[in-house]
């Protein structure tokens, strides 16, 4: 299932405040990886899914883990958020887990660069991992900061375009768009009114519709979020106020922003069967690959296509590209079982049969190179399209940042302003903007 912290553009709040807690080092005078891998123990592991489908997916991959180490027992807790997950690892204990996966890419540079979650170079030193060989270079970066390696990931998601190819064959549209200039005219074209609203909506652009957040959008134009001192590029790389002032036009093109709003507040739930890709009130969405599941479990009364989002117009070579994310794993830094629960974390994220297994029972994107190469993937023409979107180079994911998420909360802020149309100068609000990122990111570090 997708990753719901990220998909929603909400990171879940992870309070400044993260006590600095020591990191594993094996051999080194505060050593919390000594305890024999061999041995017979328990270990627990915290994880945010809590689908039936999901959990089971789970619970199938630790008994196969167990079966394979049958010394180390695996204690499972599910629908675990990063709220609950930085007040165990604050308050430290018995109580927390050894092991934590976290659906919030955007919080790594928080537990890196607090100690939040345990330093891995040890152990893949340990191990001979080489990273360059299991991981794409995305996910490795979206896995550490600023050279510290706090986390692995643990599955992958890759974001792409659906659409309604009935709503497309009667509106005499033979293909989906390539360029967002023939995004606009396509989303124009599906679009039905019906008084003072739609029957149908060719695309929903606001920044509050399911998953049309800024850094998806961004992912499709070139782009820098910071230089290499560390300032925000807000205001300097044209890309962003090219996205903006693209979004908007999209917006006011399709009805403007308190029409499209009225029209989002009827929409059913994003992980329902109500959804309104599924009911047919929206004839495109920008989604991951694990919506595939949900069109099946809703049962949807159209054909679906899916594809490569957009890309801006001077761009057009870089089609095929689109927003990268995933689930992260680590380790608990006050775990006195630290050696077991590398072991857990190593088999879930590198194993290729764990990894196979598990992306085919929640519909998600494997995270290592061979496993993406497995003969036992399932995988349709549909699924293998978001397989090629994860592969693509110029694919990208978000800068890590010491504030976690600030950074992007803070651009999805003057975003949606900008979209209503409560910003006059664009400009001057980018510069406003990265100013106010720069003195969050000064003040956290």
């Amino acid at each position: 299932m997708p990753v719901r912290p990220r998909r929603a553009a909400v990171a879940l709040a992870a309070t400044a405040s993260i006590v600095v807690l020591a990191s594993a080092c094996t051999g080194s005078a505060e050593n919390k990886a000594s305890d024999d891998p061999n041995a017979q123990t328990t270990i627990t592991f915290w994880h945010g899914w809590s689908a039936p489908s999901e959990v089971k997916a789970i619970q199938d991959n630790v008994a196969r883990f167990e079966k394979a180490h049958p010394n180390i027992k695996v204690k499972v807790v599910g629908n675990i958020n990063d709220d609950k997950l930085n007040q165990a690892l604050r308050a430290g204990g018995s109580s927390g887990p050894d092991v934590a996966a976290s659906f919030t890419t955007s919080n790594v540079g928080k537990f890196c660069a607090s100690g939040a979650l345990a330093d891995l170079k040890p152990f893949l030193e340990k191990d001979k991992v080489d990273l360059d060989k299991t991981f794409s270079k995305v996910l490795q970066d979206y896995t550490q900061f600023e050279g510290k390696r706090c986390s692995l990931p643990l599955l992958s998601d890759a974001y792409g375009l659906y659409y309604n190819k009935d709503a497309f064959k009667a509106a005499g549209i033979t293909a989906p768009p390539k360029t967002w200039s023939e995004f606009r005219e396509v989303a124009k074209k599906l679009t039905k009114e019906k008084d003072d609203g739609y029957e149908r909506l060719g695309f929903m652009p606001n920044y509050l519709g399911y998953e049309t957040v800024p850094s998806h959008y961004m992912s499709q134009w070139n782009h820098t979020y910071f230089d290499e001192s560390g300032k925000s590029l807000l205001a300097k790389d044209p890309g962003f106020a090219e996205m903006l002032t693209y979004q908007k036009s999209l917006v006011d093109g399709l009805g403007g922003f308190a029409k499209l709003d009225k029209y989002r507040t009827t929409f059913g739930d994003e992980w329902g069967a109500k959804h309104p890709f599924h009911t047919g009130q929206v004839a495109m969405q920008l989604d991951g690959e694990w919506r595939l599941n949900f069109i099946k479990e809703a049962k949807v009364g159209f054909e679906v296509g899916v594809a490569p989002l957009p890309v801006a117009d001077d761009e057009v070579a870089e089609y095929g590209k689109g927003y990268l994310s995933g689930t992260i794993i680590g380790i608990a830094p006050q775990s006195r079982k630290q050696n077991a629960a590398w072991e857990l974390v190593k088999y879930m994220t590198m194993d290729t049969e764990a990894v196979v297994s598990f992306a085919n029972g929640i519909g998600n994107v494997p995270s290592t190179l061979e496993a993406l190469k497995s003969p036992n993937l399932k995988v349709d023409e549909r699924f293998k399209t978001f397989l090629e979107i994860a592969q693509h180079p110029e694919s990208s994911t978000s800068d890590g940042a010491v504030n976690g998420s600030t950074y992007q909360d803070t651009f999805q802020d003057f975003a949606q302003k900008y979209e209503k149309g409560q910003v006059p100068d664009l400009r001057k609000g980018l510069e406003d903007t990265a100013a106010q990122i720069d003195r969050d990111i000064a003040q956290a570090k």
